[in-house]
């Protein structure tokens, strides 16, 4: 279908959370609330987040922050793996890295995965295709989503997912205008944030 006007897609991770993740840290809860403030001039239109707690934490200190949106829980905003790679999809110098980090992933998982991955897709990116008004939603959920959509948007191949990662309540941005490719218009921006509360949620080695 033909789309007939732009969506602004926004795209945060959670803020920090605890060492067993069932909370955000007092670091997280101002990442998120300081997320929110960052948002309030954006017209948005929906808030969608994750079932779990540090995105449904997020996702509410960051709406207590604005006005006229209310946060509805999607699995599809959730934490998965969104595509497991067969090593010949990857580069040989990094196949055998990226394959010891999913060695874990269930035949179960990778199934769920995929499938929640093709319906974000299909939620969350492309042009609006009803009415004429752009469309502007922010997406609270984890590292994987956000790495996957930015991939997708960039036209990558499936297994790019791999190595894209996002500070705790940082910004992308990605801007779908009908009859043009898909825009990543902002990534990873921090700026809403105070020195110290930037840089949280990255792997002691960058690329996994």
């Amino acid at each position: 279908m033909t789309g007939t006007a732009t969506r602004y897609l926004y795209l945060a991770r959670h803020g920090e959370a605890s060492p067993d993740e069932t909370e955000l840290t007092d670091a997280g809860r101002r990442q998120a609330t300081l997320l929110g403030r960052r948002l309030r001039d954006v017209p948005l239109t929906s808030l969608h987040h994750g079932p779990l707690p540090r995105a449904r934490q997020t996702a509410r200190l960051v709406a207590d922050e604005l006005t006229g949106v209310t946060p509805h829980v999607s699995d599809i905003a959730g934490d998965y793996v969104p595509h497991v790679p067969e090593r010949a999809e990857l580069p040989p110098e990094s196949a055998d890295r990226y394959l010891r980090f999913l060695a874990g992933v269930t035949d179960e998982e990778r199934r769920h995965g995929t499938e929640l991955a093709r319906r974000a897709l299909r939620r969350f990116t492309g042009p609006v295709t009803e009415g004429s008004e752009d469309r502007h939603e922010l997406v609270v959920t984890h590292n994987f989503l956000v790495a996957w959509l930015v991939r997708d948007a960039m036209y990558a191949p499936k297994w790019r997912w791999l190595g894209l990662e996002h500070g705790n309540a940082a910004l992308t941005v990605i801007r779908y205008t009908p009859g043009r490719a898909a825009s990543v218009v902002v990534s990873n921006d921090m700026r809403h944030l105070p020195d110290e509360l930037r840089w949280t949620g990255f792997p002691p080695e960058p690329g996994v």
